[in-house]
């Protein structure tokens, strides 16, 4: 059987990563691939009511933090384990490191509790790491550019509505998580035309594939 193949996509709103998600869903298909396309918070049913508590109502940061962790749960459980098992391609719109980036990084809550939290959630029975994706997507922009981009896009909610100030603490837990873990992250500039930002989510993944390849894995 294929090996899954486990790919999330990070960044603030506005940065583009919905388009992108959509291209590289088609690419997978074409090429024969079945594609679970995802979320988070979010990809089940449960998930996606804790998804509209968290983005709409006002709550404790850990309160917060916990809820997160509760939707991916059961989106791991339900979705993504089954999804790899199979042999498909999951594309998730944000995964872990979008917690660090705003719990960690943009309400300033506890890093080493988020930590503990991943490994409670991500570490699964019979393995020897955590759950994580072959390759995080990272659409880097400034969040003054994406606040311009959002501008009249829809109603926000409790995040978008936050300050440029709380995004830029968000991009600085996206850049700590980056430096973490530099082997899986593709950063990508996503200040530039759209196809110049296809053709860097393009290479990143080529590269991941190549890189399978070499590892004697079929991708």
């Amino acid at each position: 059987m294929t090996r899954g193949l486990f790919i999330s996509f990070e960044g603030i709103d506005g940065a583009g990563k919905s388009t992108h998600i959509e291209g590289l869903a088609e690419l997978f298909r074409a090429q024969g691939r079945q594609v679970a396309l995802t979320r988070e918070p979010g990809g089940t049913p449960l998930s996606e009511k804790l998804r509209a508590l968290v983005l709409h109502d006002a709550m404790d940061p850990l309160t917060e933090a916990l809820l997160m962790f509760a939707a991916r749960q059961e989106h791991i459980v339900q979705v993504i384990v089954p999804a790899l098992a199979r042999g498909d391609v999951v594309l998730c719109d944000r995964f872990t490191d979008a917690t660090f980036a705003y719990q960690g990084g943009g309400r300033g809550f506890d890093w080493p509790m988020l930590e503990t939290l991943e490994q409670l959630v991500q570490h699964r029975t019979g393995q020897t790491h955590l759950l994580q994706p072959d390759l995080t997507i990272w659409f880097d922009l400034p969040p003054s550019v994406a606040a311009e981009r959002l501008v009249q896009a829809r109603v926000p909610d409790k995040f978008e509505a936050q300050p440029v100030a709380f995004f830029e603490q968000v991009r600085n837990g996206y850049a700590r998580r980056c430096a973490q873990y530099p082997a899986r992250f593709a950063q990508i500039n996503a200040n530039q035309a759209r196809e110049a930002v296809w053709l860097e989510v393009e290479t990143a993944v080529l590269n991941l594939l190549a890189a399978r390849q070499v590892q004697g894995l079929s991708s």
